[in-house]
């Protein structure tokens, strides 16, 4: 179906809006002070025990995820592939700015649990909104996307078990530097399984007018 200019730009926008989201609930889910989410654990316990920019050790994680596609793809690759690393250039930089102007400090609970169900809710929207207009994916779904494929495994099992496979690191991580909670907690085992029921809940709810909007149907 050729789509019209209005529904190519809907489309662009649509995706560039979930970037942005995402990036916003990610960061949120940091600021509980409850663990980061899943999939930036490893590069955020990395950036609590040494001091080391988040938003750059995320860029590093996630230029690891796009080499290691190449590899598991394998004949399979494709060379546009490598548009995720600009992607995750524009993608961190988001995470900096979110961590710079956000000034919530953690410690009061029910605050903190307010704020991670805020942060779930716009994680699973973003991550809703990018993958449903089907353009450059995020290394975070790309990797987990390519794992499904080689494997024939379904991809929200592969997802589940990426998301633990990253948490164990991370716990390992934290331990060796002597905090094995440093970036692990309640938020993120809870994001864990609150990120897929949002991204269900909005795609129940929206995906069909987006692709439609977007010229996708």
């Amino acid at each position: 179906m050729q789509q019209t200019k209005e529904q190519t730009f809907a489309r662009w926008g649509f995706y560039l809006l979930g970037m942005v989201l995402l990036a916003l609930g990610l960061t949120l889910n940091t600021k509980t002070g409850l663990g980061a989410s899943a999939i930036v654990s490893v590069p955020f316990t990395v950036s609590q025990t040494t001091g080391w920019d988040f938003g750059n050790l995320t860029l590093v994680v996630y230029c690891l995820f796009v080499a290691a596609q190449f590899v598991i793809k394998g004949k399979k690759r494709r060379w546009t592939d490598l548009l995720q690393i600009p992607l995750s250039i524009v993608f961190t930089r988001f995470l900096n700015i979110f961590g710079a102007v956000i000034p919530y400090k953690s410690g009061n609970l029910p605050a903190d649990l307010a704020l991670l169900v805020a942060a779930i809710l716009l994680t699973g929207v973003g991550a809703a909104m990018t993958v449903d207009m089907q353009l450059i994916p995020n290394p975070g779904d790309g990797i987990v996307s390519a794992i499904s494929q080689v494997s024939g495994r379904e991809l929200g099992f592969c997802k589940n078990c990426f998301d633990l496979g990253c948490v164990s690191l991370s716990l390992i991580i934290g331990f060796c530097f002597g905090n094995p909670l440093a970036g692990v907690g309640l938020g993120t085992f809870i994001s864990m399984v609150g990120v897929g029921r949002a991204i269900a809940g909005f795609n129940a709810l929206c995906k069909t007018k987006l692709v439609q909007a977007s010229g996708l149907a």
